[in-house]
């Protein structure tokens, strides 16, 4: 066999395989964003990576866990995929099935270990901008950061206020979300509520913060208060030291 023969037919091979590999690339893509969890076991038992990602770093994970195909989801988490890969926006599976209201597939996400205070977007601040309540209070329930913010500042109060999702409003003011915490550019929940004309969010916001502002008082009237008796104090003190300074 000639050497140039021999190159040329590694050379094809090299090719075929190629050509094979997005074949199959194209496969598992379809096959996952269809749900169709016989054909993924196929592909992955062909060879498939199981943390295959589409071109904006979407992992097979992520993709079943935004769908809601809590069996695929089983499959890939069972099959050691990366529970906390993120996509070239900061999104993980996590947070992506939050944000479309997948409840079953958060709660065996959670089980199985993914982080609830990820970076990025946290899942917490997804499930308040779609307005699903229940996931807001399963997150709160297994430890989510209720002042967790995304990079340019922005919390779950904030998306729940801009929503007018007010009983998610008032579930994260209870878990002590902090009212006045601003983005980057120095928008507060009680902004977002006022800027999208939901009355009913903002009235309630205005009262605590109202509640809030009479306890700073209350408390700086108690400091005050506990200063000037100290200060008596010290005066009677003084008082009594001069007086037995005159009679000796």
């Amino acid at each position: 066999m000639s050497s140039l023969f021999r190159a040329t037919l590694l050379a094809f091979l090299f090719l075929f395989s190629l050509v094979v590999q997005a074949a199959s690339y194209d496969e598992m893509m379809i096959a996952v964003k269809l749900g169709d969890r016989g054909k993924v076991v196929e592909l992955l038992n062909r060879g498939m990576d199981v943390d295959t990602s589409d071109i904006e770093g979407n992992t097979l994970l992520m993709i079943a866990a935004r769908e809601g195909y809590l069996e695929l989801v089983e499959l890939l988490v069972a099959g050691r995929a990366r529970l906390d890969a993120r996509n070239m926006h900061g999104d993980c599976a996590l947070s992506l099935a939050a944000l479309e209201g997948r409840f079953s597939v958060v709660r065996h996400l959670v089980e199985a270990g993914a982080r609830v205070n990820s970076e990025g977007w946290p899942p917490l601040a997804y499930a308040a901008f779609s307005g699903h309540a229940q996931m807001a209070d399963y997150l709160l329930g297994h430890g989510a950061n209720v002042n967790a913010s995304s990079e340019n500042g922005i919390t779950a109060l904030m998306m729940a206020a801009r929503g007018g999702y007010l009983s998610i409003v008032q579930r994260l003011v209870a878990a002590h979300a902090d009212i006045r915490l601003q983005t980057d550019r120095g928008k507060s929940a009680l902004d977002w509520a006022r800027e999208n004309r939901h009355t009913h969010v903002v009235e309630f916001l205005e009262r605590q913060l109202s509640g809030i502002r009479n306890q700073e008082s209350e408390a700086g009237d108690r400091e005050s208060e506990a200063g000037d008796q100290e200060s008596e104090a010290g005066d009677r003190e003084s008082e009594a030291g001069d007086q037995e300074s005159e009679g000796e």
